[in-house]
């Protein structure tokens, strides 16, 4: 098959390797659309220990089965494999499971190829006439899903009546704004800095995007701030924005060094979650909103061939891509 090889820091191969053997309880997949994530921008880039070259990256994929238990079957996929045993996974928190594994990360290699081999259980079933480039999209939603589910448990503050701010319009910050539209909370702000993607979103969501800085906002102005980003400006940026008594919840994984103002978030007992991922029920959900067509029509990605990997990673890295999600076809 076909695959696009992470090779290097900074270097991606699209060369014939051979077809992904599956282990038991395992279906092929032939991949029809996988997206590019920002954690596989931090492998490309050498950035992550945990993504060794030679590797294949993606793990937000769709396609069709070809072997397996679902032979046939149209399937959107969850990458995240757990043991399914343990405390958290028992307690339903599978995203947190001390044995996880991920696709694009070894022994599990990715979904930038032509076949990938998925535990039979990861596998969603797509409904007819629900696009593949769609189907794709239910992984970066779940995250944004998980991370509303959890904001709506926080104590003191309640999405309807809170103010919420997205730091980041990338496919996380946009998917934030449109979950917590569906869960309830009004008009939503994202702030998104690249002028090009900015200007995408306003011209072709209907989503409310703030055309400045964040360090341009009055201080202790929103009850709720989804830092998408995770640097350490976007910390510190989140920690000034809080309002007394509301709550941070922090997505992004660009850094872990810096930002966070422990003192302010005594005086002023704001909360700060970390969020990871989604649990299986986070992802079957996520996959059924967008199935139904309950989170908008979905228009905000772009397509290109698996091909022209290297490139459409080198257009991210230097900011050229106004659409906050690229797709690859296989």
């Amino acid at each position: 098959m076909k695959a696009l090889v992470y090779t290097g820091p900074g270097e991606l191969e699209f060369v014939d390797v051979d077809d992904p053997v599956p282990e038991t309880d395992f279906s092929l997949v032939r991949v029809d659309s996988t997206g590019i994530c920002g954690s596989d921008m931090h492998g490309f880039l050498g950035h992550d220990e945990r993504r060794p070259p030679p590797l294949i990256l993606g793990h937000e994929a769709s396609g069709t089965v070809v072997s397996g238990a679902f032979e046939g079957r149209r399937v959107t996929v969850n990458p995240l494999v757990t043991c399914g045993y343990c405390r958290e996974c028992c307690a339903g928190r599978t995203n947190i499971c001390g044995e996880r594994r991920i696709l694009s990360m070894p022994p599990l290699e990715g979904t930038f190829a032509e076949l990938v081999a998925v535990p039979d259980a990861n596998l969603v079933e797509v409904p007819p006439g629900v696009p593949f480039e769609h189907a794709a999209l239910t992984e970066p939603v779940a995250v944004c899903w998980h991370a509303v589910r959890l904001a709506g448990d926080m104590p003191y503050v309640t999405l309807r009546d809170s103010s919420c701010l997205v730091l980041g319009g990338g496919a996380i910050g946009v998917g934030l704004a449109l979950c917590l539209e569906l869960a309830g909370a009004e008009n939503p702000c994202i702030i998104e800095t690249n002028d090009g993607r900015r200007s995408f979103l306003e011209d072709v969501t209907e989503l409310r995007v703030i055309p400045a800085r964040a360090e341009a906002l009055p201080r202790d102005s929103w009850d709720l701030v989804f830092d998408a980003v995770g640097s350490a400006e976007s910390r510190r940026e989140s920690c000034r924005l809080i309002h007394q008594g509301g709550a941070i919840i922090h997505l992004g994984l660009h850094s872990g060094e810096g930002g966070f103002d422990a003192r302010r978030a005594t005086l002023q007992e704001f909360c700060f979650l970390g969020t990871y991922a989604y649990t299986e029920t986070d992802f079957r959900d996520a996959a059924e909103a967008i199935f139904a067509g309950r989170l908008g029509p979905l228009d905000w990605y772009e397509t290109r061939p698996l091909s022209d990997g290297l490139g459409t990673f080198e257009d991210i890295r230097n900011a050229r891509v106004p659409h906050p999600k690229i797709i690859l076809k296989p």
